[in-house]
């Protein structure tokens, strides 16, 4: 994070496209570890009925953030001149240092594991530890000890596990949608004919509205010990989504086109947590584990690519 915020901090002062581009790449190398760590970590802490609810408030945190970004950036872009930077300038220097500081309070707050954690006792790091150890045993009554000691062996089994790869087809599924709204959701909403503030307002119940349900859903599916179907019945809800969106676009019926938004939406945000969760409930090792969720992230956040490169083609074609 330190990182990220400080190549962050830095596109607020380059001086051309290309610098941009090369601080945005850098951007991404710093970016690309944080959500697969944090979703592990998780792991590390709590058992497997206990995860997609917590997923879930991490990933909803990122809704909140989308819904009022853009009134931030807004408001940051009013220092237009201040220092003789214009104002877009300020917004990548700002939130840039916010992310620094952010990072340098988590190192001293945040705890790797629970047999390191300082704030618990002896006796609680020793049950933390021993629930986790022995979670996969509840159902079949046998007491049987995950193992702990690193071997090569373990992330070459996750690489070459089928589950892995039928959970990032699922994830590519949920993600592409997920970076096309993000990206041009304000774009869309203004191009239906609300003016570019009414449009920045209009995201935040969408926002809102996701992130709430995803912790709902995550909450319900913990609760029932299923993951599938959660993540099926959300993933239908953005397919009803956009078929509205398709089937209203151009036909002077905004309001259809934003509640076709609104319900896909309210389907990415609860699948996401819900595919990453039902990934690491089915590995056990916590090598493997770590090692299939970094591939199915890391190898799914391609989907952000190929949103952008199929956003690109659909508007070549529409200018043609």
């Amino acid at each position: 994070m330190v990182a990220w915020g400080i190549v962050m901090t830095l596109m607020g002062i380059v001086q051309g496209f290309h610098g941009l581009l090369i601080a945005r790449l850098f951007l991404g190398v710093a970016e690309a570890g944080l959500y697969p760590g944090v979703a592990y970590m998780i792991t590390m802490w709590y058992e497997r009925s206990e995860a997609q609810f917590r997923q879930a408030m991490f990933f909803s945190a990122a809704s909140i953030a989308g819904a009022f970004s853009g009134l931030l950036a807004f408001a940051i872009a009013k220092m237009n001149g201040v220092g003789g930077l214009p104002g877009w300038r300020w917004i990548f220097i700002l939130e840039g240092i916010l992310t620094v500081v952010v990072a340098c309070i988590a190192f001293f707050t945040i705890y790797d594991f629970p047999d390191t954690a300082s704030f618990l006792t002896e006796e609680e790091r020793a049950w933390v530890v021993y629930r986790l150890k022995y979670q996969g045993s509840k159902d079949s009554g046998q007491m049987v000890a995950e193992t702990e000691r690193f071997k090569w062996r373990y992330v070459i089994d996750a690489i070459t596990d089928w589950q892995v790869y039928l959970s990032l087809f699922m994830y590519w599924g949920i993600v592409c949608p997920l970076y096309g709204i993000s990206l041009f959701l304000p774009t869309i909403i203004n191009e239906l004919g609300y003016t570019a503030s009414t449009a920045q307002l209009l995201t935040i119940p969408i926002y809102i509205t996701a992130a709430v349900l995803s912790v709902v859903v995550a909450w319900f599916s913990d609760r029932a010990g299923q993951r599938s179907p959660f993540v099926f019945c959300s993933m239908c809800a953005i397919a009803v989504g956009f078929i509205m969106v398709i089937s209203a676009s151009g036909r002077g019926v905004p309001g259809v086109v934003y509640a076709g938004i609104f319900i896909a939406v309210c389907g990415i945000y609860p699948a996401f947590p819900g595919n990453v969760t039902w990934l690491s409930n089915n590995l056990a090792g916590s090598y493997k584990r770590g090692a299939a969720m970094a591939t199915q992230i890391g190898l799914g956040n391609l989907g952000g690519g190929m949103s952008r490169v199929l956003s690109m083609q659909l508007d070549a074609s529409s200018d043609g």
